[in-house]
């Protein structure tokens, strides 16, 4: 029993350091993230392809660890600035693409919205300082 135990606590201290480690990794020299499509100030009739740039780093699959890279996170009608030392969150308006994806067909209801790409490393945490995109607003009719 005390075995089992000793291997418990072992594996309960190791996680909250292998999550420290995850977190404050520094993003490429010159990299810069970018929208392709949309521009700034687009008006937008319906569902849309939003194509994202990435200059100087690479992009790769959520979880891989490859030096300088990331994957992309597309943050939607978010105002409040992201936490650097938690993973970015989940959600209608931080939107992940782990796989590696470079676009996506975005669907959105009519109206105002602003848009900002942030790259995130295997652990969903932003790059320090973190790497992000200009802020844009698109109308959709």
């Amino acid at each position: 029993m005390s075995i089992a135990r000793l291997i418990v606590l072992s594996a309960a201290l190791a996680l909250p350091s292998a999550a420290a480690h995850a977190q404050g990794k520094p993003a490429g020299k010159e990299a810069l993230l970018y929208f392709v499509w949309p521009q700034d100030g687009a008006t937008i009739k319906g569902a849309f392809w939003c194509r994202f740039g990435l200059r100087n780093m690479g992009v790769t699959h959520a979880g891989d660890s490859y030096p300088n890279s990331g994957h992309h996170h597309l943050l939607v009608d978010v105002n409040e600035p992201l936490n650097p030392n938690e993973p970015i969150p989940q959600d209608k308006a931080h939107m992940h693409f782990g796989a590696g994806q470079t676009e996506a067909r975005i669907e959105l209801p009519p109206g105002k919205h602003t848009l900002q790409l942030v790259l995130g490393d295997a652990g969903h945490y932003p790059f320090s300082p973190p790497l992000v995109s200009q802020k844009i607003t698109v109308t959709i009719k």
